[in-house]
């Protein structure tokens, strides 16, 4: 079901829930967290459907600030979304502009359930310190995708100067099941063997610079990034392709061409072998940020540790 309110206030939203909630339409009860997206109008759609994957194993409230420009009528228009519209959740959608196209916690707090951890998830562009804006000063986590960014390495730049503990990137996020291949690779070879590395991906990568910055901290050796080709097919999204072990007795890499999902892994000795690799997508990265509401330690290390040591935060070098 679905319910426009054109034109309205939150205490009118929240009012409107309530109603929906008493007839029955809406059961609240078993919401274990507030989920908070702050997007643009034209992601929004994209976002909602990804959060109302995500919830079927995370039931959440939604709450979805889409703001518009700021030169537009000052007007609060709202949408709730529940049951097969929703997920395991209800979805509320603010669509603001004007004044009211600021994002601040004011927006949403009168729609927060009460006594649930909050998690903000900024789905495109991120504001200068996350945890230092309204809604991040109050949610226990903070979400953020730099892929999304129109300057993704200049995103993660200033997401790495302003860390706090509980931010957490998608572009971390889709480096789970890479960063589970690698270290199952790391555990049959001798690291004092590996002389340097070399991590292939597509120029501007975030996820390819937390990689490399990952790789670099636990191995302390040189890491190369190299830029690869963009894919002819526009659809394919921009991934890592390889990461490679140097040794004098012969290089290990793990390699995925775009647009499959089983990488393969050339060993020392010749073997060649398919590794289950699939590119995670936004419904997989999100349900994975939500089963956790304590500070990812690692992440933060890289981020503000890392990272902020090597170059990987230009542009990466061309490939020959």
């Amino acid at each position: 079901m679905i319910v426009d309110i054109e034109n309205t206030t939150t205490s009118k939203v929240s009012k409107k829930l309530r109603e929906l909630r008493e007839a029955g339409g809406v059961v609240a009860l078993t919401r274990v967290l507030t989920l908070v997206i702050l997007t643009s109008k034209d992601n929004a759609e994209p976002a909602i459907e990804a959060a109302n994957l995500a919830s079927r194993e995370h039931p959440c409230r939604i709450i979805v600030l889409a703001s518009g420009r700021a030169t537009d009528e000052t007007r609060l228009d709202a949408q709730i979304r529940v049951g097969g519209d929703a997920g395991a959740s209800e979805v509320i959608v603010l669509e603001a502009s004007g004044e009211l196209a600021e994002q601040n916690e004011a927006m949403v707090s009168a729609l927060l359930l009460p006594d649930a951890p909050i998690v903000a998830w900024w789905a495109d562009e991120l504001p200068d310190g996350v945890s230092e804006t309204p809604i991040g000063q109050i949610a226990h986590r903070r979400i953020t995708d730099t892929a999304m960014d129109p300057r993704p390495l200049e995103a993660l730049r200033r997401l790495s100067t302003h860390y706090s503990e509980g931010d957490t990137d998608l572009a971390w996020t889709r480096l789970t099941g890479w960063r589970i291949q690698l270290a199952s690779i790391l555990d049959t070879l001798d690291p004092e063997a590996i002389t340097s590395v070399t991590v292939e991906a597509a120029a501007d990568l975030p996820s390819a610079a937390l990689l490399a910055a990952w790789l670099r901290m636990g191995l302390e050796i040189p890491v190369e990034l190299v830029s690869t080709a963009a894919p002819e097919d526009s659809e394919l999204p921009l991934t890592l392709t390889a990461v490679t072990f140097h040794r004098e007795m012969g290089d290990v890499s793990l390699s995925r061409p775009r647009g499959e999902e089983i990488a393969v892994l050339h060993s020392a000795d010749g073997l060649v072998q398919g590794v289950p690799l699939p590119v995670r997508t936004l419904q997989d990265c999100l349900a994975e940020e939500l089963r956790r509401l304590d500070s990812d330690e690692i992440f933060g290390e890289v981020l503000s540790r890392a990272l902020p040591a090597t170059d990987f935060l230009e542009s990466a070098s061309s490939a020959d």
